[in-house]
């Protein structure tokens, strides 16, 4: 099976069947072993009832021991043989659709990976959850017509080439079953394949939804929207109900033809075996054999329609991920190296400068504004921003990546131990590691943890508390050391003295490299060598976080709230502005990371599933 670091190829999108053909021709071996075992199986299934007749005539009618015996033990060897070409052929298949399993998972993540950014522009989180969780297993489970298909075509004509020595009639009436059974189920085979795709497409958006409500219910709270998207979400799900049902149905026809066509069958070649029998037209051993036949021929009969089946909901499934495929990456057309100095960020739309080797802090009444501007200096949207006087864009992606990282307060976190989590593929030492921990004053997470830096995270650090998130966080990005440094929010979710911690940290862990924050903290504004005070996505005011105090009223509404309570000595809470602009209320951490007392601002713009971008960041 493919390794997990193996290249899986290059799939070949242009339709589901040619990705299906893709998968079986990555493995040629494999398939064609699975094939020719379970052509010999299906085979000697159908050898058995020749080997009984052949006892039946010249042992028991002719009274012939010896005959009998040997017949006999033909008819024991040939099932033993058949017991364990059974086991190879289910291990071989078993490795087939492991691999094409395997193999489907590591195109869609490293394509996923690729589109980077661009992904949640071009389609949905529960586009690409869907394909992980449902559409590998189909696409998996329909290459089994690689064995047991090929092999249910080769005994069909075996067993109607043997029936052609016993009747002419009867061999023509088992050529005949199978065209007949694909006219029978062609029409719902198609029919199911339209269903498949609906219902695939309705899956596919209410797990957005899902996903959606999952990480936005505290907004949806705040701003009084949880029962107007709850009904939606019971819209959508009786929808989707529906269109279950409707594949339902077409289903159980398809199982109930699998199930019925094949004993209809058996009962009409038996019964004109029978009567050529008492006619004296064959004998009883070789009406013995007829049926023996007839029952082998369950198997492949009852396969052609199941295959006919799996085939269809694989080859829906395949469009899926083909559709995710032809999604391409946001050209980079960018060539530059990056500039050899410490160089100056600046977004013409905004205004925004950050000056080399200092710490600017930019503030903003409407976070998204910030958000806006962070994304654009960190070239995750299309701009006009420079970097040292020269466009962003022309500088080669993969430098710009290296030198400049967005850290958001949202970012996933991937399941690991935490040394792995914050020091991510890099090496670190234990003196690196503690002087980052020590930045973003998380050294109560570490102590409190049973194993220290070796104890397991969960996935999006759900073991973690909120504050204890976010400072993990900032922990993976000081620790990445980049040149320059955009972070949202990084304090967003602490206590005003663990924030104070981080800020006065923070400063001394980026001195002389290109830090901005966005942020409306006073604690951190504080520490700021340039503070930009943004109104309507604009530079309305530069300077330092007193003097802004002092000439801005706007700036000073927005922050003196959080000044005047930042200056109360021994204060264990804080508590922050009203909420504005659809910002809502929810607890904020202390230093140990429990909740306290008072409320915290969660940035607006960045609703329900938006985090979804910065996982690729």
């Amino acid at each position: 099976m493919i390794d997990a670091r193996a290249d899986p190829g290059t799939p070949d999108s242009r339709g589901g069947w040619w990705y299906l053909w893709w998968l079986v021709s990555r493995q040629p071996g494999r398939s064609v072993a699975g094939a020719v075992l379970a052509s010999v199986w299906m085979v000697l299934l159908a050898a058995t009832p020749y080997l009984m007749s052949r006892a039946v005539d010249d042992g028991l009618q002719s009274g012939d021991t010896a005959a009998l015996a040997l017949w006999s033990g033909a008819l024991f060897g040939v099932g033993a043989v058949n017991a364990w070409l059974s086991i190879l052929r289910h291990r071989t298949m078993t490795r087939v659709r492991m691999d094409a399993n395997f193999r489907t998972v590591k195109v869609v993540v490293d394509h996923v990976v690729r589109l980077g950014a661009a992904l949640p522009r071009r389609t949905d989180a529960g586009e690409v959850l869907t394909i992980g969780v449902g559409d590998v297993q189909t696409i998996s489970q329909c290459l089994t017509v690689v064995g047991p298909g090929v092999g249910a075509v080769v005994v069909y004509a075996v067993v109607a080439g043997m029936l052609l020595s016993v009747s002419v009639p009867l061999a023509a009436v088992v050529l005949l079953g199978a065209p007949l059974t694909a006219l029978l189920i062609g029409p719902l085979t198609r029919r199911l394949q339209g269903a498949e795709g609906e219902y695939r497409e309705r899956q596919g958006v209410l797990t957005a939804r899902i996903g959606d409500l999952a990480g936005g219910l505290r907004v949806l709270n705040g701003l009084g929207g949880k029962g107007l998207f709850a009904d939606a979400f019971r819209r959508d799900s009786q929808r989707l109900r529906a269109q279950g049902y409707r594949v339902g149905a077409v289903t159980s026809w398809l199982q109930a033809f699998g199930t019925g066509l094949p004993v209809l069958f058996l009962a009409v070649v038996t019964w004109l075996a029978a009567r050529l029998a008492a006619q004296g037209r064959i004998t009883v051993g070789e009406l013995v054999s007829v049926y023996g036949y007839v029952a082998v021929l369950v198997t492949p009969v009852s396969f052609f329609v199941e295959g006919g089946y799996q085939l269809s909901r694989g080859v829906v499934a395949a469009r899926r991920v083909v559709e995710l495929l032809r999604l391409r990456p946001e050209e980079d057309t960018g060539t530059l190296p990056p500039p050899a100095e410490p160089s100056a960020l600046h977004d013409p739309e905004s205004d925004v400068r950050v000056a080399p080797g200092r710490l600017t802090a930019l503030v903003s009444a409407r976070p998204a504004d910030a958000v806006a501007v962070v994304d654009r200096l960190g070239r995750y949207e299309p701009s006009a921003a420079t970097w040292g006087g020269v466009r962003l864009d022309t500088y080669a992606l993969a430098g710009v990546r290296e030198h400049i990282l967005v850290a958001d307060n949202e970012a996933d976190l991937f399941a690991g131990s935490l040394r792995e989590v914050v020091c991510g593929a890099r090496d670190r030492d234990a003196g690196e590691v503690a002087e980052a921990v020590r930045a973003a004053a998380a050294e109560d997470i570490v102590q409190g943890l049973a194993d220290g830096l070796d104890t397991a995270v969960a996935a999006q650090g759900r073991s973690l508390s909120g504050g204890q998130r976010q400072r993990v966080r900032l922990v993976r990005a000081l620790l990445a050391g980049p040149e320059v440094l955009l972070a949202v929010e990084p304090t967003s979710a602490l206590d005003a003295h663990t924030e104070a911690a981080v800020a006065e940290r923070l400063r001394q862990a980026r001195t002389g490299r290109t830090t901005l924050v966005t942020t409306t903290s006073p604690l951190v504004l504080g520490h700021a060598d340039t503070v930009q005070y943004l109104v309507d996505g604009k530079v309305a005011a530069t300077g330092r976080h007193r003097e802004l105090l002092d000439a801005e009223p706007g700036y000073r509404a927005l922050v003196a709230r959080d000044a005047e309570e930042s200056g109360e000595e021994g204060r264990e809470r804080r508590t922050v502005r009203e909420p504005v602009h659809g910002s809502v209320e929810e607890p904020v951490e202390g230093i140990a990371g429990e909740p306290v007392e008072g409320t915290v601002q969660e940035p607006a713009g960045r609703g329900a599933g938006e985090g979804a971008q910065e996982a690729v960041r």
